[in-house]
């Protein structure tokens, strides 16, 4: 079975208080609601304490055309998704020696928040020693379901490439998409939740050797994977692309949506896995918000400790999009003993799911 080797995350350079971010959408938005003093709840009751962006507060104060907000993308995505590519390599919480970049069969590279051509990875290549010949499997639009697809993604090629060692590099800068001028109670709320996180995982295969790189004698195999598309639900998340860039689509509905649909997709993959819910040891859920997380321990019946470690993390760096179910698993990673048995969880837009089985041994 394919494993878990090494996680790592990079944090962007400007860390705001979410008091902070509020006093600045109030300036914002209070021309546009009248009743803007209650809409701010939003900023407390999202229990985010603070966020990193790529860029100082001040520069969202300003108009920025959309070519301006992707060449933005471009340079910090590039600068701290090698910080995190090199520091998943030599990680010293699970790692005893560097992983060399040219053992690197693929690179699966995850965003939702800027376009690059030739993509980011490409660009980080020619910045570290890697193989001319590593595989480069960039993948766009996925959103908060991202990473635990690139996981997912990245699983399947270790199984049926049993010798590769596979890098998922997930980098979200959602605050670049900013649109200052977008009025709307999604972008208010997008205002409130949304922040910038780069993280990167080392997947490898059984016989690809990776016993003489780990450090200690527990790692989470992957035991399967589940993806799943709801039909006719484009309109609960995404974007819209409008001349001025990414315009936020996020739907009141959300919560409702992961009560109502999420226990009989996890009940049948489990099923399928021949595993109980009750089995379930740790759930590394991407903490979408703090009401998709109550919305989780709802639906599957979960106490709601099982949901700490995404609260925390919530708490600490807001929503990453892709990269914050990363984030989570990190945590996990230093933590888990050995047998116990995780379940991860993503939704995104789609609107879709993104679920796996994983098992420390």
């Amino acid at each position: 079975m394919p494993i878990i080797l090494s996680t790592a995350e990079t944090i962007p350079p400007h860390s705001i208080e979410q008091g902070e971010v509020m006093k600045f959408a109030e300036e914002l938005f209070s021309e546009s609601f009248s009743d803007i003093k209650r809409l701010l709840n939003v900023f407390s009751n999202g229990q985010i304490k603070k966020r990193h962006f790529a860029k100082e507060l001040s520069w969202f104060g300003e108009d920025h055309s959309f070519q301006e907000k992707n060449d933005a993308f471009i340079e910090s995505a590039v600068e701290l998704g090698t910080r995190a590519v090199k520091s998943c390599l030599s990680s010293v919480d699970f790692l005893n020696k560097q992983v060399p970049f040219n053992e690197i069969d693929a690179i699966f590279t995850i965003t939702s928040t800027g376009m690059s051509t030739p993509s980011i990875e490409a660009r980080i290549m020619n910045i570290l020693p890697f193989s001319p010949h590593t595989k480069r499997v960039p993948i766009w639009g996925l959103g908060c379901a991202g990473g635990a697809s690139g996981v997912s993604r990245a699983y399947e090629y270790c199984l049926a490439f049993p010798k590769a060692k596979v890098l998922v590099l997930t980098i979200e800068l959602c605050s670049l998409t900013f649109q200052r001028n977008d009025r709307s109670k999604s972008n208010l709320v997008g205002t409130s939740l949304f922040a910038d996180g780069v993280a990167c995982a080392l997947i490898c295969g059984e016989e690809s050797g990776y016993e003489g790189y780990r450090k200690g004698n527990i790692s989470p195999h992957i035991l399967g994977t589940s993806s799943t598309l709801m039909p006719d639900s484009l309109d609960v998340m995404g974007w819209d692309i409008k001349n001025e860039g990414l315009y936020v689509v996020f739907s009141r509905s959300i919560p409702s949506i992961v009560e109502n649909w999420l226990k009989p997709n996890v009940t049948e993959f489990l099923d399928s896995q021949e595993v109980s819910i009750n089995d379930i040891n740790h759930f590394i859920a991407h903490p979408g918000g703090k009401k998709v997380l109550d919305a989780y321990v709802n639906a599957l019946g979960f106490s709601e400790t099982m949901t700490n470690v995404s609260l925390d993390v919530l708490s600490e760096h807001g929503n990453m999009s892709s990269a914050t179910i990363l984030y989570v698993l990190k945590r996990f990673m230093e933590t888990a003993k050995d047998g116990e048995i995780g379940l991860a969880a993503a939704l995104g837009p789609g609107f879709s799911s993104e679920l796996l089985l994983l098992r420390w041994e």
